[in-house]
């Protein structure tokens, strides 16, 4: 092959589809964007930009909350680019530019947009190592013309292009500005994951540890910008509630206050305009509230605790008590009246007449997420544009919101993603988004910095939804497998369904699922880490248990039975190996036992996707019913892992957090207002408290897929915690959180 055609009208360089391994380079993968906002003379592709010191900058459209994404997503494009990787930094990258250029970041549908926090999707990793080989190809080409060779005789490791006939190297800093105008004409192959040299193969930590340990990221919190303002936020105590009156003039004479603004949750937006969103505006919407904006944030904080406020409640104030919420909930479950059917099969009518059933009612609370860093952002409206610095969890969303709450074109709205000091949920539906844009809108030409205080975030909650369930499963008189199974569910929200989760209802040929929203329930549910699966999860696997007890079974075994003919072979697996570390079978003290769950994440109804996690806790309860968690042992199948440090750490603080959701967790109601503000009175897990935990990787079948793994090991810890308390004292608990509930034995 000659050496590759230089056009010089267009600065271009050509390389010829069969070398290419054919096919176009279009969308986000084409790096047509010299032009573009942000275009540098050394972006190779608007994701990588390579300067002539050698520095690999990636621009990645997906938030850094702790999950580790940005490193995935780095190691994907690095697999196929090949540079050295103590060479690569990250940058959020731009949701203007790909509103301007669409497709540049978020070449997939709005709802699976690259502007998210997951990074294994398949189709999503290949697209990132399309963009890794697109930019090498294109300084493979360019070294290929300077130096007058085919481009198929040029070789690249680490950063350096090689000539081996000649024995001539280059760095890519050397010759990316020339890359930079290559024109790909074909699709470079990318590696299949079988001829991976990098991912999975070389142990990475996360590329912003060492600026986290420095203190030199930035946060939500973190912005400082000239001419800054700060407000402080107060909304409806009720949710729903609307503001009554306000007498701003009390407050306007305190040191440094500037404005005393309100929202109004009725006002006119203009969400026609916005289909492109990719949520829901429902979820969307703002509060009742009203903010004090000063010079510095204490200033408005005590001006909004001196501010006189009257609320109208709303409706929500006639749930005088959580109790009478939970009484709702439960009451719900023995009406058919509304009722969605989620699941049917076979005939239900012989639990009429069964010889054996066991029949149970559980309940979880609302939760909250809790996140160190607490809900804020940065808005500057002008006439002429917005800019908003966010720590959201999707930003495109939040762009689109911004432009929707401010009424300003999308194309004159800046979103600038700052790092999340965590988000479990609670910043994925932009809310948080809308109350930053709408005090700036009242406030224009200076940034105002909205915070919300801990007690103000935790009240005004989008929380984990309470959830009631009644199962009923009829036994066989031989086997003690269920033969039919009625399960009724109530809450207000429900994300995803009971159907989607529940492993066991493939052998059972009576099946009947239905589920109930709870519509007269004030309190607002929201995304909370595995939404929807933590609550189900610990409802099934403590309804197993208690249907294994009644079949005189042994717990593991059951599991074993009901998953004999399961098409995943890792769900057997992934219990067998738990079981095994956590030294199943032994024979313990009273007071002293062992529980197992497993639980699937991401099925969507396919048991042979997703991942897998089996648990095994063993726990101590003293006679006067105090509960210590010994360890928790977990294994789990999500097919294959990328990153084992990464899986590592995402397990480990998965089951923490299922840990302290099971132990601890629960919002409170009082005349309509949640009771619960600050960790104080919101109980959360301390370093003391916290079990042993032990990973096992051994369960993992190799199946080619790369399956998440942030949310599934948060459903099967309180349940293996619950089995595990029934086999040390008898008791059985039927619902969260354990400390509220007498443990105590004799």
């Amino acid at each position: 092959m000659n050496a590759p055609l230089i056009t010089p009208d267009r600065r271009s360089l050509l390389i010829g589809a069969a070398a290419l391994g054919g096919g176009l380079a279009v969308g986000f993968l084409s790096g047509e964007a010299d032009a573009a906002e942000g275009a540098a003379a050394s972006e190779l592709t608007p994701w990588v930009v390579i300067t002539p010191d050698n520095l690999v900058t990636l621009r990645l459209p997906c938030p850094e909350f702790g999950n580790g994404s940005m490193t995935q997503q780095a190691q994907a494009i690095v697999e196929e680019l090949e540079c050295d990787w103590s060479t690569v930094k990250t940058e959020f990258a731009s949701t203007h530019r790909d509103l301007l250029s669409p497709g540049t970041y978020g070449a997939l549908p709005p709802a699976a947009s690259f502007f998210g926090g997951r990074s294994t999707i398949m189709f999503r990793t290949v697209a990132l190592q399309q963009v890794g080989a697109t930019a090498r190809e294109r300084l493979k080409a360019a070294a290929a013309a300077q130096w007058n060779v085919p481009v198929t005789e040029i070789a690249t490791e680490k950063g350096v292009l090689s000539h081996k006939a000649s024995g001539r190297t280059l760095r890519y800093g050397d010759v990316a500005a020339k890359a930079a105008s290559v024109t790909l004409v074909g699709r470079p192959a990318i590696k299949s994951p079988a001829d991976w040299t990098f991912v999975g193969k070389t142990p990475v930590g996360k590329l912003n540890n060492p600026d986290i340990v420095r203190g030199q990221l930035t946060y939500g919190m973190d912005v400082r910008l000239p001419g800054m303002v700060y407000a402080a936020l107060l909304q409806s105590p009720v949710h729903g509630g609307r503001l009554k009156s306000v007498e701003p003039d009390k407050v306007k004479g305190m040191p440094g206050v500037l404005a005393v603004v309100t929202i109004d949750p009725d006002e006119a937006r203009g969400v026609a305009m916005m289909s492109a969103a990719a949520y829901g505006y429902s979820l969307t919407g703002v509060r009742a509230g009203v903010a004090v904006i000063a010079e510095h944030y204490w200033q408005a904080r005590k001006a909004l605790d001196a501010l006189p406020v009257q609320w109208e409640d709303g409706h929500g104030a006639k749930w005088k008590t959580t109790q009478q919420l939970y009484d709702a909930a439960t009451k719900a479950l023995e009406s058919d009246a509304n009722a969605r059917i989620e699941k049917q099969s076979g005939d239900v009518s012989g639990l009429a007449t069964a010889k054996r059933v066991v029949e149970q009612t559980y309940l979880t609370p609302w939760c909250d997420q809790a996140p160190m860093e607490p809900l804020n952002g940065t808005a500057l409206v002008t006439d002429d544009k917005v800019e908003v610095w966010h720590p959201a969890q999707n930003s495109q969303q939040a762009h689109w919101v911004a432009s929707d709450e401010s009424g300003m074109v999308p194309e004159r709205v800046f979103f600038h993603q700052t790092f999340v000091g965590g988000a479990f949920g609670r910043r994925l539906e932009s809310d948080d988004v809308r109350v930053v844009v709408a005090i700036a809108k009242r406030f224009p030409g200076r940034p105002v910095h909205t915070i919300w205080s801990r007690e103000e975030m935790t009240r005004q909650g989008k929380y984990r939804p309470m959830v009631a369930c009644k199962m009923t499963a009829a036994l066989d008189d031989k086997t003690g497998l269920p033969t039919t199974l009625v399960a009724r569910q109530a809450a207000r929200g429900h994300y995803p369904r009971f159907a989607d989760t529940a492993y066991f209802l493939g052998p059972i040929p009576n099946v009947r699922v239905d589920a109930r929203e709870l519509a007269d329930v004030h309190v607002i549910p929201g995304p909370y880490r595995g939404p929807g699966y933590n609550s189900y999860g610990f409802m099934q696997e403590t309804f197993i248990d208690e249907c294994a007890h009644a079949a005189g079974v042994d717990p593991l075994e059951y599991r074993r039975r009901l998953l004999a003919n399961f098409p995943n072979p890792g769900w057997v697996k992934a219990l067998d190996v738990a079981a095994a570390g956590a030294g199943w079978g032994r024979t313990l003290p009273k007071g002293q036992g062992l529980g197992i769950a497993v639980c699937g994440w991401g099925l969507n109804g396919d048991p042979k996707i997703g991942t897998v996690v089996a648990a095994v806790a063993r726990v101590d309860v003293s006679r006067k019913g105090e509960l210590k968690v010994e360890t928790l042992d977990l294994a789990f199948d999500c097919g294959r892992v990328m990153n084992r440090d990464a899986v590592a750490n995402l397990v480990e603080g998965g089951a923490l957090f299922g840990f302290n959701m099971a132990m601890n967790e629960e919002m409170n109601v009082a005349d309509g207002r949640m009771v619960e503000g600050n960790f104080n009175t919101y109980r959360m897990a301390r370093m003391a408290d916290a079990p042993k935990v032990n990973v096992h990787f051994d369960a993992l079948t190799d199946a080619h897929r790369y399956s998440e793994m942030g949310e599934p090991p948060i459903a099967p810890i309180g349940p293996a915690i619950g089995n595990a308390i029934f086999a040390a004292t008898g008791k059985r608990l039927r619902r969260t959180p354990f400390r509220t509930q007498d443990l105590s034995w004799s």
